[in-house]
């Protein structure tokens, strides 16, 4: 994602209008981003912050002023003294339509919980498609990091650029042309079969579910034939450093249970200086070490035979080991 500082918004700033409501961009800001900035979310798919803006899923198009067709607002650029409407009729119109289509495609049971689409259509009040639905293909839990359940994609190519462009490992494409198109690995085989080194970056970027961590499949795909567990139902986040290098990513765990129940669920990068959101699969997959029966939970002391755990004082931390 782009960052403008102060000193470059008050030199460069392009004013434009968005609905009534003059706002100012900083050269290269996207209207999607100039307005999210001043408070107002258009919607959107297809874009997210890290990722290149690809305009293809159309959901956040938006009307202008002297122009005949609707624009993506992820992928253009305001002009001084434009006129912008994202709320008027065509617009919301246009969104709702985009919304409904892919809503035919993606059943709400086969989303995750916090699914972008159903974000969108609940704020545009889409409820039912009148449209019907594809052909949904089985799901892939062939990869022991990775579950694959394209019944939740809506091709809107965000793993294709993560997997490309971000992390360079060109495992993840889309084949096949019309309805039959979809997204697959490598040319067109299982996950677990491809060349996928599990770094998960594709699971981040998935608005949908139809990528998620393994460990996750089972309980946020909510159908009746696997009932979910609660136990593995994340109710809480906990923001963290990474404890395995250095280098100091910031992630986020998103933990389910309490006290001696709790289970880290999944693991997902922040937006650190060190490393922008994103993490490594020791980062994203490493956390089982936290149950794990032979962790650590108190300082040892060698002694002839077994060591021996000694329970510290702040106050005086030698103590514990003189006595021991």
């Amino acid at each position: 994602m782009t960052t403008f500082t102060t000193e470059t918004l008050a030199a460069n700033t392009i004013a434009f209008e968005l609905d009534g409501q003059t706002i100012e961009a900083a050269p290269g800001e996207t209207i999607l981003l100039a307005a999210r900035r001043a408070g107002v979310d258009i919607p959107h798919l297809c874009y997210t912050d890290g990722l290149r803006a690809d305009g293809n899923c159309r959901a956040c198009v938006v009307e202008i002023d002297g122009e005949r067709v609707l624009a993506p607002s992820c992928c253009r650029a305001p002009k001084p003294g434009m006129k912008v409407k994202a709320e008027s009729e065509r617009a919301r119109a246009s969104q709702r339509m985009v919304l409904e289509l892919l809503r035919a495609d993606v059943a709400p049971e086969t989303e995750k919980a916090d699914s972008e689409l159903a974000h969108w259509c609940d704020q545009l009040g889409v409820t039912a498609s009148r449209f019907a639905p594809r052909e949904q293909l089985a799901t892939d839990t062939s990869h022991p990091g990775i579950a694959v359940n394209l019944a939740a994609c809506i091709q809107c190519n965000r793993c294709v650029r993560a997997c490309r462009e971000e992390q360079v490992n060109d495992v993840i494409g889309y084949a096949h042309r019309g309805e039959a198109s979809k997204i697959v690995f490598d040319l067109d085989v299982a996950m677990g079969s491809s060349t996928c080194v599990g770094c998960g970056e594709c699971v981040q970027a998935c608005p949908t579910g139809a990528l998620l961590p393994a460990t996750v499949s089972a309980s946020t795909a909510q159908t009746a034939a696997a009932p979910q567990s609660p136990r593995f139902v994340p109710t809480r986040k906990v923001d963290s450093l990474c404890p395995f290098c250095g280098v100091g990513c910031q992630l986020t765990y998103h933990v389910a249970g309490e006290g001696a129940a709790q289970k880290i669920v999944f693991a997902e990068g922040r937006n650190g200086l060190a490393n922008a959101g994103r993490l490594c699969v020791k980062g994203r997959y490493g956390f089982t070490y936290s149950r794990n029966r032979e962790r650590l939970t108190v300082p040892l002391i060698r002694k002839p035979g077994i060591p021996k755990g000694v329970n510290l004082d702040p106050a005086n931390p030698l103590a514990a080991f003189r006595e021991a």
